[in-house]
Order: structure tokens, then C-alpha cells, then sequence
């Protein structure tokens, strides 16, 4: 069985993204979220991974379901970090 690989464009996309999210404070609950797990003891590149994952995840759904972004189901994800989003929740 194959191993999971990064794909390291979409990583450095998604890194990217959250940079900007960030820098702009748009969505302000990236920041917030990136501010409490920094508190929680998250390095600053593991914070940033884990809400890489929850855009990942919304990215997932959008295209998935040809569905526009759901803000609700975003932050959702977001408070729910360190844990993995959930798939599709509103």
C-alpha cells in the first residue's frame, strides 16, 4: 500500500493562503484561532498547519459539492482545532 504523501504545491498554496488570512485578519476567526493555540503551546508553523487543514477542508466540500463557501462550517472547524475538522458539518 502507498504512503500519503504532501503534495508540496498544494501545501505551499494552503500555507500561503493562511499567511494572508493572517496578515489581512480576514476571516478575524484565523487569527483568533491562530492566537489561542499559539496560547495552547502550538509553534507558530504547527498553528498555521492546523488551520491550513480546516481551508483544505472547506476546499474539499466546495469542490466537492460545487458549493460556495460556508462560512458557519469554516469557523466551526476552526474552534474545533487541534481536531480534525468535520467533513461537511454546518
Amino acid at each position: 500500500m502507498k504512503k500519503n504523501k504532501k503534495n508540496p504545491i498544494l501545501y505551499a498554496v494552503y500555507m500561503n493562503v493562511v499567511e494572508n488570512q493572517l496578515r489581512d485578519n480576514d476571516p478575524p476567526e484565523s487569527r483568533k484561532t491562530f492566537e489561542r493555540l499559539l496560547e495552547e503551546g502550538f509553534s507558530e508553523l504547527d498553528a498555521k498547519k492546523l488551520i491550513a487543514k480546516v481551508i483544505a477542508s472547506e476546499t474539499f466540500w466546495i469542490i466537492k459539492k460545487s458549493d460556495a463557501f460556508n462560512h458557519k462550517r469554516f469557523v466551526n472547524n476552526l474552534s474545533r482545532l487541534p481536531e480534525d475538522p468535520e467533513e461537511g458539518s454546518i
